[in-house]
């Protein structure tokens, strides 16, 4: 008998300890009251500029509006991706958002694990059967998805009319199905407006780490300036950053994406193809916290303004009255189903 009290208090204690651990990277913003969120960063993590730092300025804005206590993890190598979901959901939280689609194959069985917990992932990639048919979703997993090509393609569209070139330029992250929809609709931009245009496109790899190589960025954009090219899009994570670099040193334009970049380089960043990754991030909260979240697939394109363009007082100087004109109705164009923007290559 005490020998099994003994095993029993050992048992508690561990379990007190386990829950007094956080990752490496880990922090909370705590609030008085609210819902209990965890959010799982993805490659680069913060200071991307880009991805991961949308979808922190999204849990801190759950947290100051919506009352959220959220717990940011930034994980190093790919097995603590699992690691930080599991522990968030093992903990009981109200909802857990995996950021990428390099999540999707630790969110799907964990969501099944843990059915009483909410969990959101950002670009998740919908599992397909053999024939290309989508496969059930765990129905307490939300994925959270963007139209990114029909941002790409009024890019593209401007890349081609202010370059004052016949070749733009494209430098995209890890050769995967979901750049190629920055690509695709990058291509069909350029080509609508320029039907002679050539775009040069090239990849840093073929591993997430592609999403992190300044140097390899900054070799690929010098190349393609060498070549002729005027304006570079890139959508490559904080490889990007060396776009830009590559821009500053030859004097030519850059542009960024999911957030906008015009700091990294001022003057040199024609705009940036925004995503709404923190509205969704937000969004998602508010979704279980009003007690109406559902799975499924949420689409964020023009028409729900989840992606779009910058254009403001930074790069007007930049982008002549006539171009923005041609951009806007290319938008509605778009949004009323006149165009078809292509997501593959």
């Amino acid at each position: 008998m005490r020998r099994t009290l003994l095993l029993i208090g050992a048992l508690l204690l561990a379990h007190i300890a386990l829950l007094a651990v956080h990752p490496p990277g880990a922090t909370v913003a705590d609030t008085s009251e609210g819902l209990d969120v965890g959010i799982v960063l993805d490659v680069g993590g913060r200071g991307d500029k880009s991805f991961n730092d949308g979808a922190f300025l999204g849990g801190e804005r759950a947290a100051k509006e919506l009352g959220a206590r959220v717990r940011f993890i930034e994980p190093g190598e790919g097995s603590d991706r699992e690691a930080g979901l599991r522990l968030l959901a093992s903990e009981g939280l109200d909802l857990v958002i995996g950021v990428g689609f390099i999540f999707t194959d630790d969110i799907t069985p964990l969501a099944k694990e843990y059915p009483n917990v909410a969990f959101a992932d950002v670009d998740y990639a919908i599992p397909t059967d053999s024939v290309g048919r989508p496969l059930p979703m765990p129905t307490n997993l939300v994925a959270l998805k963007f139209r990114e090509e029909e941002g790409s393609f009024l890019v593209g569209a401007l890349a081609a009319m202010v370059g004052k070139s016949k070749k733009v330029g494209f430098v995209g992250g890890m050769d995967i199905a979901l750049i190629h929809k920055f690509e695709a609709g990058y291509r069909a931009g350029v080509r609508h407006v320029c039907a002679d245009c050539e775009v040069i496109a090239q990849y840093a790899g073929v591993t997430p780490e592609a999403f992190r190589n300044p140097g390899r960025g900054k070799e690929l954009a010098l190349s393609q300036y060498n070549q002729g090219v005027n304006v570079i899009f890139h959508a490559a994570g904080s490889t990007g950053l060396g776009v830009f670099e590559a821009a500053r040193a030859a004097g030519k334009l850059g542009i960024g994406v999911d957030a906008d970049q015009f700091n990294e380089a001022p003057g040199f960043v024609l705009t940036s193809m925004v995503k709404g990754i923190d509205e969704s991030v937000f969004q998602a909260v508010k979704a279980v916290k009003e007690k109406r979240f559902k799975g499924g697939v949420q689409q964020f394109g023009l028409a729900e303004k989840g992606v779009g363009y910058v254009y403001d007082a930074n790069n007007k100087a930049l982008i002549p009255d006539s171009v923005r004109a041609k951009l806007d109705s290319l938008t509605a164009d778009i949004i009323a189903g006149r165009i078809k923007v292509p997501s593959t290559r």
